[in-house]
């Protein structure tokens, strides 16, 4: 896209319902499905797109196989500080696309590019809130990674933000976006397994059993990577490998354990069955165990049960479902439906059978295709031409992923709480609504 045309564009995909009516109007900037048939849309079309985080996610899958190979995307502009990790994705851009593309350490340089329409977030947790609400102030639409925060009033920073900047904003909890989750999810809301009282997620424990899971001297930041503003706004700590890149998910500072990790995948999924996406539990008590042998401070083992005020209950927990280890079930009077990425069972194959009819309620719906990035990528991409909000919208996310908040909240002060789902406030409970709802940043971070 020429420069000329960047902000005229970006305005206007930021302009109100009135002005997209209008569309077509506007020579250079049509929808897709008006353009003539080409191998490539042609560049007004085309979304361009900045990548913040370049570690294996951002690089090995969202610009590999989501942004490089999509037709509807040019890749913009690259942003880690890692520089191992930057010039790999640079390189890997240029050998596919023959393109250079601008590269940056600092996230806050990046969105100011003027060509950008987007980003596509992939860095640690937390880093996420930073990270998008400088995109959006910048009139840039999101795709965020889950879990969408670090914590439950983060979560409402971006909330806010997206509303007051119109922002276009995917949470990429992909698995609304695989057909299994969207039909099981149908039947339970449309009652074929009779009224649900109990629904089960099992998302797996943190390892601790491996060599690279053990305390490790502090050591020297490798060559490239920029280890305090890995950091950024979290506690200073020495470098460890253990510490960084992967395995940043199993310590508190960064993350949540896998309550956060693959909670904000399941624990999303049993929200859109209770049909609570704008709502949450009432009340939650947990019980876990956290590691004494190691460096990891996230709970390892644990369960945590969900109260609802449709007297349904939601238990979390790391351990499988028969031979199972990871997936959702849902349980009502007259039987169950399983499912997870692999596949969808039900007590009864017949319930798998049935047929929804003219009354019966249909889920936002992104595709057939059974690879699920595909689905919510081009469901961002749609929203970004329509306005309309994606199937994980923020909000979405910000739900889901405060159910996992308040598993560990629970964990870590070891006792029942009880919560206000509307207004998203604990009940007469001081010490968790000031130690808990958020934490503070390291100067010069802040919200």
């Amino acid at each position: 896209m020429k420069k000329q045309t960047l902000i005229p564009r970006r305005h206007f995909l930021k302009c109100s319902a009135g002005g997209l009516a209008a569309m077509s109007a506007i020579p250079g900037i049509l929808p897709a499905s008006t353009a003539k048939s080409t191998t490539r849309p042609a560049p007004s079309d085309r979304v361009v797109v900045g990548l913040i985080g370049c570690g294996s996610l951002g690089r090995g899958h969202h610009l590999s196989s989501c942004m490089i190979p999509n037709p509807r995307i040019e890749v913009g502009a690259l942003c880690d500080v890692d520089m191992n990790h930057l010039y790999d994705a640079a390189r890997r851009c240029k050998d596919r696309t023959g393109k250079r593309v601008p590269t940056y350490k600092d996230f806050r340089q990046l969105v100011e590019q003027k060509d950008l329409d987007a980003v596509v977030i992939a860095t640690p947790d937390h880093w996420h809130a930073l990270n998008a609400i400088a995109a959006m102030e910048n009139g840039l639409d999101v795709y965020c990674e889950k879990p969408l925060s670090l914590t439950i009033e983060e979560g409402k920073a971006m909330v806010a933000a997206a509303r007051r900047y119109g922002t276009v904003f995917q949470t990429g909890s992909m698995q609304r976006s695989q057909p299994q989750f969207r039909r099981a999810c149908e039947l339970v809301r449309n009652n074929k397994i009779g009224k649900l009282h109990t629904v089960t997620t099992h998302i797996g424990k943190v390892p601790t059993g491996r060599p690279k899971d053990q305390w490790q001297a502090p050591q020297t930041p490798p060559a490239g990577l920029d280890w305090d503003f890995w950091l950024g706004p979290a506690p200073y700590a020495d470098y460890t490998p253990n510490r960084c890149h992967y395995q940043f998910r199993w310590y508190w500072d960064y993350s949540g354990g896998k309550m956060t990790d693959w909670g904000a995948h399941h624990n999303d999924i049993a929200q859109w069955g209770l049909n609570m996406d704008h709502f949450g539990p009432i009340m939650v008590d947990s019980k876990g165990v956290y590691s004494d042998k190691g460096p990891y401070d996230a709970a390892i083992q644990f369960e945590v049960t969900y109260y609802y005020d449709t007297d349904v209950i939601l238990i979390c927990s790391s351990e499988p479902c028969g031979q199972e280890s990871n997936g959702i079930k849902f349980i009502g009077e007259d039987g169950w439906i399983f499912v997870n990425r692999r596949k969808i069972e039900a007590s009864d194959p017949d319930i798998l059978k049935i047929e929804l009819g003219p009354d019966d309620v249909r889920l936002y719906n992104t595709g057939d295709n059974p690879n699920s990035f595909v689905n919510h990528y081009k469901n961002w991409l749609d929203c970004i031409q329509t306005r309309q909000r994606c199937i994980c919208d923020v909000e979405v996310g910000h739900r889901s992923c405060t159910v996992c908040h308040l598993g560990n909240i629970s964990l870590r002060l070891g006792r029942r709480l009880k919560w206000n789902a509307g207004p998203m406030t604990f009940f007469k409970d001081q010490t968790a609504t000031d130690t808990m709802m958020g934490r503070p940043m390291r100067p010069p971070w802040h919200l």
